[in-house]
């Protein structure tokens, strides 16, 4: 198996800035505070309204702001990809009626609950955010798909 070690490293620096509440920059916010400011000013919805709002056919984009290795992982049904990093670049050319009812999903919630409100700065006025991303979708036992087909997550423990 091939490692990329500046990337593992960048990527467990990353995680370990988002899980801690040290400003980033001396007298800035924290990351859950930028993240908390950001949900307060977005709607959430739930894996169950979204997953009933799938099967009934109703016409809404499912956006996955994670990676595209992330989503070609897995991602949820209807699922479109369009990474954080590019998605201010590209909304306006794949969605430019700013009416678009879109929801947005990572895999948790913190970079979509962001992207809604860029989103919502940019003047889109139907966005959301999927309150536990990817992974409260999984957790629900709802189905995940990806170029292999459909399947379900299992949750496993570590035995010591």
């Amino acid at each position: 198996m091939r490692f990329n070690m500046n990337r593992i490293i960048i990527i467990s620096f990353l995680f370990i800035i988002m899980a801690t509440s040290v400003p980033v920059f001396a007298g800035g916010k924290t990351i859950p505070q930028i993240i908390g400011e950001a949900k307060s000013q977005i709607t959430e919805v739930t894996v169950g309204v979204i997953k009933n709002d799938i099967d009934v056919g109703k016409n809404f984009v499912l956006l996955d702001v994670r990676t595209s290795d992330e989503f070609n992982a897995g991602h949820l049904p209807k699922g479109i990809n369009i990474p954080r990093g590019t998605l201010e670049f590209l909304i306006g050319k794949f969605y430019p009626n700013k009416e678009t009812e879109i929801v947005l999903y990572c895999r948790t919630d913190a970079r979509a609950a962001l992207c809604t409100n860029t989103l919502h700065e940019m003047g889109y006025t139907n966005v959301k955010n999927l309150k536990g991303g990817f992974k409260a979708w999984g957790e629900a036992g709802y189905s995940i798909y990806n170029r292999h087909g459909e399947f379900k997550m299992i949750a496993f423990e570590k035995k010591e």
